[in-house]
């Protein structure tokens, strides 16, 4: 019952910054041209040398297969990062080294994600396990005030989030997105999920044409801080909505299987009851028997 209201009011927050996300990657797209002509700062398409995964976990486990997904998805991304680690900006490619050159750090968000990293040995940069349990903006935006100041000072030259996006209570899928360089594609990802929920809850986006003052680079070096906040915030209100939907189906599972298992032993026990009561009414009739 408590999984199943805090899983509500996650997915309300959810839901409620959707169409800010929406229209966030909307303005953006508008800016395409000036999108795409730039490569420097955090549109800057490197050689990939060194990586920052920010892992977003739970604080608790009882969330059945929840932390487990994220635990095959990071070990996956760590050994194999190439395999789906490829630097795009529109068409643009960059090759990158070998598997086995590449430096990849980790930042992240829940105990169980801080646990994940240790055991497999990793350098975690920075840990933050007060946001697993109350997302907020607040505490989200140091989170991406590291990974923009992190990518700028060029430690890294990608960075990536691990989370569990939330598509109904039954079905929660671990997902790994590109946050920067700056995607296009990703974008774009992200903007058709967005926008088929949208068409689910029947909410009707609309094609808004912007006229840019001072000039599209200005917005650009101020949307883009904020949309990289966005995306942060995205993803762990995603993943707070896809923990407590685990829980709460986790602990339902857990009840009807101590149901079952509650009606098996009794059964069992009223059966060895009913047998030790016809062996002692057999013995006594057998014992009055024997004395007649």
């Amino acid at each position: 019952m408590v999984s199943a209201a805090k899983m509500r009011r996650a997915i309300q927050s959810v839901l409620g910054i959707r169409p800010y996300a929406q229209g966030a990657w909307q303005v953006l797209s508008n800016l395409a041209q000036a999108f795409e002509s730039r490569n420097e700062g955090l549109l800057e398409v490197r050689e990939v040398k060194s990586v920052l995964m920010l892992v977003v976990s739970s604080n608790r486990g009882l969330c059945g297969s929840f932390n487990a997904q994220i635990n095959k998805k990071l070990k996956d991304e760590s050994t194999n990062f190439l395999k789906l680690a490829v630097n795009r900006v529109g068409s643009k490619k960059i090759a990158t080294t070998n598997a086995s050159d590449i430096k990849v750090d980790y930042l992240t968000i829940g105990k169980k994600g801080e646990a994940m990293v240790k055991k497999i040995k990793g350098h975690i940069v920075a840990s933050f396990p007060e946001i697993a349990n109350l997302p907020s903006i607040d505490l989200v935006r140091p989170v991406s005030d590291i990974v923009i100041e992190e990518y700028l000072k060029k430690n890294y030259d990608k960075v990536v989030v691990i989370y569990t996006d939330f598509i109904s209570t039954l079905n929660q899928k671990t997902k790994i997105r590109q946050l920067l360089p700056i995607s296009k594609i990703d974008i774009e990802k992200q903007l058709d999920e967005i926008d088929l929920l949208a068409e689910n809850l029947n909410i009707k986006a609309e094609n808004l044409q912007y006229k840019v003052e001072p000039s599209p680079v200005e917005v650009l070096e101020f949307i883009i801080p904020r949309l990289l906040e966005m995306q942060v915030y995205h993803a762990v209100l995603e993943s707070s909505a896809s923990e407590h939907s685990a829980r709460m189906m986790a602990m339902r599972s857990a009840t009807d299987a101590a149901s079952d298992m509650s009606a098996d032993l009794t059964l069992a026990y009223n059966q060895i009851r009913q047998g030790k009561i016809t062996q002692e009414i057999a013995e006594i009739s057998a014992g009055r028997a024997a004395l007649e």
